[in-house]
């Protein structure tokens, strides 16, 4: 809006009495131009506008000139000249207001000369004085000049036209009629007779496809966009390039290249006889070390002119460039903390006990590697299986030998039924899994043994592709027989179901079998991976199957995959479950033991690396919060590992022991470790034939 300065008094009486006319005559008409005076001094407006006011004689006499007047104004509205244009009183830039609130000034004007703040009316005066006038909704006030601002009827019609969305002025037609400024010949037909294509009047399938993925991606998280960073609203107005460089850096703080140190009266080339050396300190120089000897003698000549050219001048600002473009500056936060304090804070071993730490007794017998092992459920009874083909039956306390029975191959694993009132001996021997009678137990249950394990003379097969079921005549058992070698026998909770791991079986690698109803089952057919060993959850119907390098949790009453455990290692070796069912350890051919909590993740909560050779077993105490592994280094490790019934609260494991006492052989060291199930002992089973029990 263009503001006219105007100087000459009879010029603004006319204007003013025409816009008075104009006013009266049309009062909706909005004026032209509002013409303000405006002067670098305000006295001089004030008193123009006075003077104005007051001369009524000299209103009459200018009537004439009204026209004159109008003639000004119209050249007035139509200059575009930047000289019209009025600048703000205040000078202070982009500097907030908030400074100036607790001044007596708001700013500075053009001459430099303050600009003191009006008396601010309470809202009640205010209130008061907007009543008696009629124009005060039009009045608005403006913080950076301090004072109140009038709004005339053109800029009211602005301000209305943008708040309904419309053009500012008027006279625009958003809508003008297109004016076609090419003509051609035909101009009525298209360019091409061809029909439309569907594809612009139907929506695009993909499209809506594509719409609704990244919506989802969205609402779940997967995409998230990246926050504008906010802008600091002050900065620091006499801050330093050093300072400012250093809050933008991102990074290692920035140190400034060293400053050489400044030259003294040394340096002077006619310093003060004090700071000469006399002859027989010279001499001393030259006895003292070429790093503690002084690199600048000071020497006094008569003037300037008689200073020689210093000869290491180039080859110290060469080593300056080499400092200042070579060295990094950067300051490195070195952290001062004791190694001490970085290690865990274990509970003592002697506040753990009890756990197996002592040799106690060895069980002798067999002529070759001791392969697998496992105690009676009461915790009276071990058996044993060796690659000499024999199964033997020990008395724990005693080491006592009670029985053998000859297989005539390596036996590769046994396992006792877990029910007290059975105590049947499953055993895996080559491609056959053996369910011996122990003899053991009173008549009443020898009887019910008798007849679970009671078969007819012709083999009876469930399926002639899985297994064959069939009656053993030497020890009156029954003899599974299977397609590949069976490594590995584990039995159900409840004493009737077993499972068995064949690793070269492909479809049929992993087998269910029901003692009671003489039937196997296949319902692991489409198993991935090489399978290596399988065991049941102690408490619930859930199957665990490990691979080489996968742990799968099935699901038994409902035939499915739960959840599948990563272990990161090369091989799995073996695998325990913790008897409260939450917690999994695997141990592996590279050495390393992984603890999982099934519960937070599908992968190692802890990974122990303990054996430099294969760890062949793992096992977990039934009571005690212990666990063990053995390894072919000819060691067992016993570690504390107790689990909590706060979720919030991790495992604590803690190595207690290591056991060693087997001898090295060609077939391995330790190939298999079991607790005993009442009682802190450990049984370990060596390549060298031995059979030893550590207790506390």
């Amino acid at each position: 809006m263009a503001k006219l300065k105007i100087r000459d008094k009879k010029v603004k009486i006319a204007i003013t009495k025409d816009k008075k006319k104009k006013d009266k005559a049309d009062p909706e008409a909005v004026p032209e131009l509002p013409v303000e005076s405006s002067s670098p001094t305000r006295d001089e407006e004030h008193s123009d506008s006075r003077d104005v006011s007051q001369s009524s004689d000299s209103e009459r006499s200018c009537e004439s000139n009204e026209v004159e007047g109008n003639d000004l104004h119209h050249p007035a509205e139509e200059s575009d000249s930047s000289e019209d244009e009025v600048a703000p009183r205040n000078t202070i830039g982009d500097v907030p207001l908030e400074w100036y609130k607790d001044e007596e000034h708001i700013g500075y004007d053009i001459a430099g000369r303050k600009i003191k703040k009006h008396a601010r009316k309470d809202k009640i005066e205010s209130f008061l004085a907007g009543v008696d006038d009629s124009k005060n909704w039009r009045k608005i006030y403006d913080e950076y000049n301090d004072e109140e601002v009038e709004l005339t009827k053109k800029e009211i019609k602005l301000i209305k036209r943008l708040l309904k969305g419309s053009t500012p002025h008027a006279e625009v037609d958003p809508y003008a009629p297109y004016v076609d400024w090419f003509d051609w010949e035909d101009k009525g037909h298209p360019l091409s007779n061809a029909p439309e294509p569907k594809r612009r009047f139907i929506p695009s399938k993909w499209e809506h496809k594509k719409v609704v993925k990244y919506i989802r991606a969205i609402r779940k998280g997967w995409i998230k966009f990246e926050k504008p960073e906010e802008e600091p609203r002050h900065y620091l107005l006499w801050g330093d390039d050093f300072t400012s460089a250093e809050n933008k850096r991102q990074g290692l703080k920035y140190i400034p290249a060293p400053k050489p140190k400044l030259a003294g009266h040394e340096e002077s080339y006619n310093p003060s006889l004090e700071y000469i050396p006399t002859q027989e300190e010279i001499n001393s120089y030259q006895l003292m070390y070429e790093e503690d000897r002084p690199k600048f003698i000071p020497k006094r000549y008569e003037s300037l002119r008689n200073v020689p050219a210093y000869e290491n001048a180039l080859k110290e600002g060469f080593d300056r460039c080499l400092d200042l473009y070579l060295c990094p500056r950067t300051r490195k936060k070195r952290i001062n903390i004791d190694p001490e304090s970085l290690k865990p804070k274990l509970p003592s071993r002697k506040d753990l006990k009890p756990y197996p730490s002592k040799c106690y007794l060895e069980y002798l017998g067999h002529s070759g590697p001791v392969k697998s092992v496992s105690v009676e459920i009461s915790g009276q009874w071990l058996a044993s299986g060796s690659t000499d083909g024999t199964i033997r039956l020990w008395e724990v306390e005693t080491g006592r030998c009670l029985k053998v029975w000859e297989v005539g191959q390596p036996v590769n694993h046994v396992a006792w039924n877990p029910l007290p009132q059975l105590p049947i001996l499953a055993v895996s021997a080559g491609h056959d899994v053996l369910l011996l009678d122990t003899g053991l137990g009173d008549a009443e249950e020898q009887h019910r043994i008798t007849e679970l394990l009671h078969m007819e003379e012709s083999a009876s097969t469930d399926d002639r592709d899985l297994v064959s079921w069939a009656r053993e005549e030497m020890y009156g058992g029954i003899r599974l027989k299977h397609s590949k070698a069976v490594a590995n026998v584990e039995w159900h909770r409840k004493g009737d179901y077993f499972t068995t791991v064949m690793p070269k079986g492909d479809t049929k690698a992993v087998l269910l079998h029901q003692l009671s109803k003489k039937q196997t089952h296949n319902p692991f057919k489409k198993l991935r991976g090489l399978a290596v060993s399988a065991v049941f959850h102690p408490t619930r119907s859930i199957f665990f199957i490990s691979t080489k390098n996968h742990i799968r949790i099935y699901d038994l009453l409902k035939s499915k995959l739960i959840n599948k455990l990563e272990t990161g290692l090369q091989e799995v070796s073996s695998v325990a479950v913790h008897p409260g069912g939450d917690n999994l350890i695997v141990g592996s051919k590279e050495g390393k033991m992984c603890w999982f909590d099934m519960d937070l993740s599908s992968r190692p909560y802890k990974i122990l690396k303990t054996h430099p050779k294969d760890i062949t077993n793992v096992a977990f105490h039934r009571s005690y919060p212990l666990f063990a592994s053995s390894s072919e280094d000819c060691t067992a490790y016993v570690f504390h590992g107790m689990v909590y019934s706060d979720l919030n609260q991790n495992p604590l494991i803690v190595p207690l022991e290591i056991l060693r006492g087997h001898a090295s052989s060609k077939y391995g060291g330790v190939l298999d470790c079991k607790f005993h199930p009442r009682q802190p002992w450990l049984f370990t089973a060596g390549a060298d034939s031995v059979i030893k029990l550590y207790c506390h």
